[in-house]
């Protein structure tokens, strides 16, 4: 029987895998992959780093499941390209099947390995999973991208179906367990320790994949308020893939309007990744390279302790460090603070969350950090500048969450405003007025 690889990335589930089902409905004989990316791995800079240890927990339960139907998944450690020379050695394969990652690395990548595995009379053969909707799959008439959300949004949900939302044939599951008994049969598939990766197991705790109906249903009313539990804090899952997309949109067109535009705001940031790469390094906007950022790196360290005296800040810090988790009301006040009270560069910030977020994603934390700063996509005029002490006020009127992240409020050891508001304010507008004007 011919054989073929799946090989997983940022889909560690069998079910509703569009990639995955491809290749077992192709009626060969399909090994399941994945591969540890040392070219990823070696750039991060915490040994415990928590999602590592998610990626591997969770690829030990993949194993388990595949087990449990005969087959098993083969999982290497190294650099994509030099473990793919070794995998086409080992193993008689005349195609590749995987799901599209969007990220200018991982495009990259995989030009590399279909080049390589073209040269072997190989193909690489990619599918649409992470998203709803691809880049060019939702455009203005003239064939241009968006770069406004809202009539991108419109334009999104009437691409998904001309009929019922919930019934659309871009939300349609994928039925992958019809054609499980095409997994090629093995057993004790190869496996990589954490140790062996340098890696060491992290305290952080993962939420869980589900989330209850009730925090979907009640979204928009209980989504600003930091101390409740109102979001569904799935974007670890999101990322890596370990829930589908398209389940929780259809979950989302029947119980919540503002989730279900939660999601669409991912695809839009994708498209405009997609379409704009200079977005990782570059503003958005050329003009907002012009500005002189102060760059302060006491201060930058003050802001990522969370020691500002600005108790809401100071709150979403920390609970970034001690749980890999911001409120994402608090992650527009921090960043925005960051940016315009501090004139600090946003790709300062960016890199800093990139490191910290479980459920970082480059695509979305880049337009939140570059629509915090005003520099990008349907970014938030410059003189929109968050009030802390507003914010505060409406968001976490009895300090519950404050307290509970930063419980010495109101003592002699909390520190003082490491910068003063209005003066803030006024220097952040002057700043902006010359730079963009000039």
């Amino acid at each position: 029987m011919e054989k073929v690889i799946f090989w997983f990335r940022r889909d560690l589930r069998l079910a509703d895998n569009a990639g995955l089902y491809h290749a077992l409905r192709s009626g060969k004989e399909v090994i399941p992959l994945f591969i540890f990316d040392k070219e990823i791995l070696n750039g991060l800079k915490d040994r415990k780093d928590a999602r590592v240890t998610f990626i591997h927990d969770t690829i030990r339960q993949l194993k388990l499941d595949l087990r449990a139907i005969g087959s098993d998944l083969i999982v290497k450690f190294g650099s994509p390209l030099t473990v793919w020379k070794e995998v086409v050695e080992e193993y008689s394969i005349t195609a590749v099947f995987t799901n599209r990652d969007y990220e200018p690395y991982a495009k990259q990548r995989d030009e590399k390995i279909a080049e390589f595995l073209s040269s072997q009379n190989i193909g690489l053969i990619k599918h649409k999973d992470h998203v709803i909707f691809e880049s060019d799959e939702v455009l203005k008439d003239d064939g241009n991208p968006y770069t406004v959300f809202t009539p991108y949004k419109r334009k999104w949900l009437t691409t998904l179906a001309k009929e019922n939302t919930t019934n659309s044939y871009f939300l349609s599951s994928y039925p992958t367990s019809k054609y499980h008994s095409n997994f090629s049969k093995f057993e004790n598939g190869p496996s990589i320790s954490l140790e062996q990766m340098g890696f060491e197991r992290s305290s952080i705790s993962i939420p869980p994949a589900e989330t209850t109906q009730s925090i979907i249903k009640n979204y928009h009313d209980r989504r600003n308020f930091p101390a409740l539990n109102g979001t569904s804090r799935l974007g670890i899952h999101f990322r890596f893939g370990t829930i589908s997309i398209r389940e929780k949109a259809r979950k989302a067109a029947k119980l919540s309007e503002t989730y279900l535009s939660e999601l669409i705001w991912r695809d839009f940031y994708s498209q405009i990744l997609d379409h704009f790469p200079h977005i990782v390094t570059q503003a958005f906007r050329a003009k907002y390279d012009r500005i002189p950022w102060r760059n302060n790196k006491e201060d930058f360290e003050k802001w990522c302790k969370g020691e500002t005296g600005y108790p809401i800040v100071d709150a979403g810090m920390r609970e970034l460090n001690s749980t890999g988790h911001m409120h994402n009301r608090v992650r527009m006040i921090t960043a925005s603070f960051l940016t315009k009270h501090l004139l600090i560069d946003w790709r300062w910030g960016e890199a800093y969350f990139a490191e910290k977020l479980l459920d970082f994603d480059l695509a979305s934390n880049n337009g939140g950090w570059q629509w915090a700063s005003g520099s990008g996509t349907d970014a938030a005029p410059y003189f929109r500048i968050f009030n802390p002490h507003t914010q505060l006020d409406k968001f976490d009127k009895n300090r519950e969450y404050t307290k509970r992240f930063v419980p010495e409020i109101g003592t002699d050891t909390y520190p003082d405003y490491i910068v003063d508001h209005k003066f803030a304010r006024e220097r952040c507008l002057e700043t902006y007025k010359a730079a963009l004007n000039s």
